[in-house]
């Protein structure tokens, strides 16, 4: 093999190393960059069960866990925060896609399906466990979410205080499994429960009939 064509054959080599390496350069960072594929948001809307259901019904959110978050105890049970003593909230964590369903559009539904005006209550639901409120993940999250109740304190359709919380996300604690997808392993049971406990009849009331 002469010189020439010796130098000819690293020149090639060379520039296509270069050009792979510099493609995975760019592949690197595109990924580094991407939006998460998903995101979690946090409600408490008093029943986490309730509000399992309305939120498996977004188009959008991939999955919900009903669980307990906001208090002091670490890895509380059912019973323990049905005293109001360990400081948790029912909440429902949900996870979505972005690119199908945008956090204030999460927010618009949690307001819509929830008592603002209720201070440590939700409905028949006493105690500082079915408190309201928002707990965001991240300070988009937070921005949108105080966005969102400046912009329902001028323009709510109902009176009173709006006293829902709006808290940083922190330890979340699934709940017992028999609590998981309640709506949808005991639908009588849920049914009568959701009615005895005049949620449907008092959104009405703050926000009209669905779809109104």
């Amino acid at each position: 093999m002469t010189a020439n064509r010796l130098l000819q054959l690293l020149s090639i080599a060379a520039i296509t190393f270069g050009a792979a390496s510099f493609a995975s350069a760019q592949a690197q960072s595109s990924t580094a960059g991407a939006k998460p594929a998903t995101a979690k948001a946090t409600f408490a809307g008093g029943c986490f069960w309730c509000m399992e259901e309305v939120y498996d019904k977004v188009p959008g959110v991939i999955a919900t866990v009903s669980g307990y978050m906001g208090g002091h105890a670490k890895n509380p049970t059912y019973e323990q925060i049905g005293t109001g003593r360990t400081g948790h909230a029912e909440v429902v964590q949900v996870e979505y896609d972005p690119a199908k369903v945008g956090y204030a559009k999460l927010l618009e539904v949690f307001w819509r399906n929830i008592d603002p005006t209720q201070k440590d209550a939700q409905f028949c639901d006493q105690g500082s466990q079915y408190r309201s409120g928002v707990f965001y993940h991240d300070e988009e999250q937070k921005r949108l979410a105080e966005a969102s109740r400046l912009a329902l304190q001028k323009n709510k359709p109902f009176r009173g205080e709006i006293v829902t919380e709006i808290t940083r996300a922190s330890q979340f604690y699934p709940a017992e499994g028999y609590h998981q997808d309640f709506h949808q392993k005991n639908p009588t049971r849920y049914k009568f429960y959701k009615s005895g406990c005049g949620r449907e009849a008092r959104l009405q009331q703050l926000w009209g009939k669905p779809g109104s």
